[in-house]
């Protein structure tokens, strides 16, 4: 879930395409819908949620939308839900501003980049990789490549999508060797531009997530630099939007909307065949693809701790020091918790 999966809708289109790529959230018809009752007592007291529906934000295919149809986790709920496809971080976060969609998981550096531009949103809730020792994201080069260490990236071609997680890598892997977005050529690109370029040649390096890594080195590319702290985060952030978020009765049905989600990912990640299946459909990506990525979408929700926001900080400032950004973004001003206090979703349980 973090900025991954078969981004094939140009950034610049997707505000854009916005309107024609939501899809409402059918209700599954079948009774074996594994957590079609989820929620009931909690949404029995609010029967003014009825007249909302919610857009979520899906990052380029992260299973949410099969996941909800298959699990039949909002079958019981009051309001209705929508689903609405993004190519990646960027253009998500500027919907959530907007108010097009009320709640979305991004990269680390999407909503650093949307706070120096003022967007109107908050980070909500944290999603943490259950596997915090294996990349989600990497700096990967073709095969046959005689690029062998960061350094080595010094006037070198890097596609990357620009405003993502993959930049705040590009610039980390950067820093890590002495050297500054200068030294390098940072070519920005859309993860399908990019893979493009990278096939051909015409880049020399491709900073990217999963599964679009895994894939490229399944087919002979190498990974180069992984990215795992201390120059990467593995993990992502919810985004909301202010509009949700500062009328109390709707800020309470969105927080149930961000509990069932994160309950659907909770049950799938116990059900990894399913899981796998769910992103295939989503990405339109074989099976065997899909398994070998499936520790990037493997995260349980949080609220946001001191410690997340201090990485953030960090980030953020090391963009405004790399000229990547234009303004200081304050991390704690752009921080809403959603979530109490010790909610866990891999602590959920299931009958």
């Amino acid at each position: 879930m973090r900025k991954t999966t078969s981004r094939i809708v140009a950034a610049a289109a997707a505000p854009l395409a916005l309107a024609s790529t939501l899809v409402a959230c059918g209700s599954s018809s079948e009774t074996s819908a594994p957590l079609s009752n989820a929620g009931n007592a909690s949404t029995a007291k609010h029967p003014e949620w009825s007249k909302y529906t919610f857009t979520i934000g899906d990052n380029g295919g992260d299973g949410s939308e099969a996941l909800a149809k298959l699990t039949g986790v909002f079958d019981s709920a009051p309001y209705k839900v929508k689903f609405a496809r993004f190519t990646y971080g960027p253009p998500l976060v500027q919907a959530a501003a907007s108010g097009d969609i009320d709640l979305g998981s991004v990269g680390d550096v999407p909503p650093i980049t949307g706070a120096a531009k003022e967007y109107g949103f908050k980070i909500v809730a944290v999603n943490r990789s259950l596997t915090p020792d294996q990349a989600v994201e990497n700096i990967i080069v073709p095969k046959g490549s005689k690029l062998r260490t960061a350094a080595d990236l010094k006037g070198k071609r890097i596609a990357v999508p620009q405003g993502s997680s993959a930049h705040g890598l590009a610039l980390n892997a950067l820093k890590s060797v002495g050297l500054g977005p200068k030294d390098a050529k940072l070519v920005f690109l859309d993860p399908a531009a990019a893979a493009t370029a990278f096939n051909t040649g015409k880049v020399d390096a491709w900073s990217i997530w999963n599964p679009q890594s895994a894939i490229a080195v399944k087919n002979g590319a190498r990974v180069l630099v992984k990215g795992l702290p201390p120059i990467d985060q593995t993990s992502s952030y919810y985004v909301a939007s202010d509009t949700s978020l500062k009328d109390k009765t709707r800020r309470a049905a969105l927080t149930d909307v961000l509990k069932r989600l994160s309950r659907e990912y909770a049950w799938a990640i116990k059900h990894p065949d399913q899981y796998a299946k769910a992103l295939s459909q989503e990405q339109g990506i074989p099976l065997a693809d899909a398994k070998a990525s499936l520790a990037a979408y493997s995260n349980r929700v949080t609220p946001v701790e001191k410690s997340d926001i201090e990485l953030e900080q960090k980030l953020a400032d090391a963009f405004l020091e790399a000229g990547q950004i234009t303004k200081k973004v304050d991390l704690p001003s752009i921080t809403d918790n959603l979530l109490p206090a010790g909610y866990d979703s891999s602590k959920l349980t299931f009958n």
